[in-house]
């Protein structure tokens, strides 16, 4: 495998222009991510139970000491990276703290009469677990009261274990969460669990080293945690804007913002402490209308809306403001100067999209043509660190007309493969389109060799030299990346263009830990999305199936190459499993078989047999910079 090369002439030249162009450097947001430091952990290391590490931020101590951008590092990128590495307990306000830099995201903690009310338990268990274990040091030795889920997304549920245990969930520990929470965070992570997995591979930069030609920033925050990951269902929902809940003592009114930052999102403010959360509604950047790992296109109109909803119902109380992700703002003055700027920014992105779609442009045009008016190009916090212009003019004209741009030659194209030999082929063959490729690419115009050359690489993926031209281009484009997610989509999709992966003959499949927590009616329903309408044919399995462990029964049948289920009467005749069981069948790690002689199924199993045989097996590892 190559290693990764120097920047180019071409872009060295980019660097320095945006350099140029950026807002003065005041110092005041590294003055916000570091005010309120109490203590931390070195280098924020969490280790888990097996002796492997969820989290450290040892590789990227080459960032540290106000060092300037590498050539291989957009320099505006290059700053955020360095205020994400600040990290530990923070106090936000009396009563009111957070842990930052142990995750991509915050976990908060806010103080009750007898425990800790928990905010958004991080991605995986293990450094959610070290965060409370810090609070504990400082703040008392005291049980976690409540947990509040912010919104639907992995990075501020899937660490719950870490300060819930499982006596604390069958005591019945109260977790809050918007309405829809659960049936939006299965959507994402279990339903499209595989694919948003995968690519959140390369959005994350998960399989890139850490250093200046690789990994230096999420945007969001340094990277994702690799502990224990799971899904625990809210006991309680929030479904109207006003409501009132009093936990721990603590009186705190809501705000349900739907189709904001995530599906089922809310935003919450304290009386008492003169705070408000905003969730992950306002960040300290750009954030996405469509997320490049996959996932329903956002509202840009509703979160303009909601974050204006917000400064009405909360400015005037509010003292401090606090989010799910970086750092937070004090004074009513900053509040309300950050909160409008951040409403206008996804309002003006809405508005000059359906603009311009509205004089008959296209999304690649329209990507090309909107650009921020200097009010907002002036500041920081809507810099596209996460999202992108690009990106997020496409999702809205995705959300309002949908992936055709109505040109009839786009209607019916050919897939990958069979288009790009085709190309290939009008070329002039292979030589050509790489001659073509290595002149595009000193001319600097490397968006255009990875469009080109893509086409070679899709047509012939033994073609080592189009790979690793490819490679080349993406890595450049990745160099240059002033959003976080686009350098690591790029660079990774360089990486695995130069190395030759072995195939597998079976599936690699994704863990598991998501699905073996699910309630039993989305567990069934997540099997509905692995049924291989190819083979299905006119079979018709159905059987009943009791869950041991949720005494639960469920119908099961599938009818024209669908499969169904319904709650049903306790029966005899029903397949008696536990939940864990079912997916031990399902993703193979035990036979029907064995599971029938180990006592583990009761009855008479033939039917979910001949249903097992028709559920797929997702490889997490499948191809998508190769055919």
């Amino acid at each position: 495998m190559s290693q990764p090369k120097d920047a180019t002439s071409a872009t060295l030249a980019a660097q320095a222009a945006l350099l140029a162009s950026l807002p003065a450097e005041d110092g005041v947001d590294f003055e916000r991510a570091r005010r309120g430091f109490i203590d931390t952990l070195p280098d924020a290391r969490v280790e888990t139970a097996r002796g492997g590490v969820a989290w450290d931020l040892s590789p990227f101590d080459f960032q540290g000491g106000g060092a300037p951008a590498p050539d291989t590092v957009n320099p505006s990128l290059w700053r955020l990276a360095q205020l994400n590495l600040n990290h530990g307990l923070y106090k936000v306000t009396e009563g009111i703290y957070q842990v930052r830099g142990f995750d991509l995201s915050n976990i908060t903690f806010v103080e009750g009469n007898e425990g800790f009310i928990v905010v958004d338990p991080l991605t995986s268990a293990e450094p959610a677990a070290a965060a409370l274990a810090l609070m504990r040091k400082h703040r008392g030795d005291k049980p976690v009261s409540a947990v509040i889920y912010t919104h639907s997304h992995v990075d501020h549920y899937g660490g719950v274990k870490g300060v819930l245990t499982d006596a604390d969930i069958a005591a019945g520990a109260r977790i809050i969460a918007p309405e829809g929470f659960l049936a939006e965070a299965v959507s994402e992570n279990v339903l499209a669990g595989n694919a948003m997995g995968r690519r959140a591979t390369y959005m994350y930069g998960a399989l890139l080293h850490r250093g200046p030609r690789g990994h230096v920033d999420s945007g969001l925050g340094k990277a994702v945690s690799s502990g224990q990951v799971n899904l625990i269902a809210p006991t309680e929902s929030i479904s109207k804007t006003g409501t009132r809940l009093t936990l721990d003592g603590v009186e705190i009114v809501f705000q349900v913002t739907p189709g904001t930052e995530a599906p089922a999102e809310m935003n919450f403010f304290f009386p008492r402490h003169r705070a408000l959360c905003m969730a992950e509604n306002c960040t300290c950047q750009l954030h996405n209308l469509y997320t490049p790992r996959g996932a329903q296109v956002r509202d840009a109109k509703a979160w303009s809306f909601y974050i204006d909803e917000a400064i009405d119902l909360f400015a005037d109380q509010s003292e401090v403001l606090f989010a799910s992700h970086h750092w937070p703002r004090w004074g009513k003055a900053d509040q309300v100067a950050f909160l409008e700027k951040q409403s206008d920014l996804y309002k003006f992105i809405h508005d000059q999209t359906l603009r311009l779609a509205n004089h008959g442009l296209t999304p690649l045009e329209i990507a090309e043509q909107v650009k921020l008016p200097p009010s907002l190009a002036d500041e920081w916090h809507t810099r596209s660190y996460y999202g992108t212009i690009s990106h997020n003019t496409k999702a809205v004209y995705q959300r309002y007309l949908g992936w055709f741009d109505g040109n009839p030659a786009n209607l019916h194209k050919h897939p990958p493969e069979a288009a790009a030999r085709r190309y290939v082929d009008a070329i002039g063959g292979a030589d050509a389109v790489l001659a073509k490729g290595r002149a595009a690419f000193d001319a600097g115009d490397y968006r255009w060799v990875a469009e080109l050359v893509n086409h070679l690489v899709f047509a012939d993926p033994d073609n080592m030299e189009a790979r690793n031209l490819q490679a080349d281009a993406l890595e450049q484009l990745g160099y240059q990346a002033e959003s976080g997610p686009w350098r690591d989509f790029y660079l990774t999709g360089a990486q695995e263009l130069r190395l030759v992966r072995p195939k597998a003959t079976t599936p690699r499949q994704g863990a598991t830990g998501q699905l073996r927590t699910l309630p039993a009616d989305q567990l069934l329903d997540s099997l509905s999305v692995r049924l291989n309408g190819d083979t299905i044919g006119r079979a018709q399995p159905a059987m009943l199936l009791t869950f041991t462990d949720a005494d639960e029964t469920f119908s099961l049948k599938v009818r024209n190459g669908v499969l169904h289920h319904r709650p049903a009467k306790p029966s005899e005749t029903a397949i008696r499993l536990s939940r864990n069981t079912l997916v031990d069948l399902v993703v193979g790690d035990r036979t029907l078989e064995a599971a029938v002689t180990d006592g583990l199924i009761e009855g008479d199993a033939a039917p979910l047999g001949e249903l097992l045989m028709q559920l797929d097996r997702f490889d997490f590892w499948f191809e998508i910079v190769l055919p």
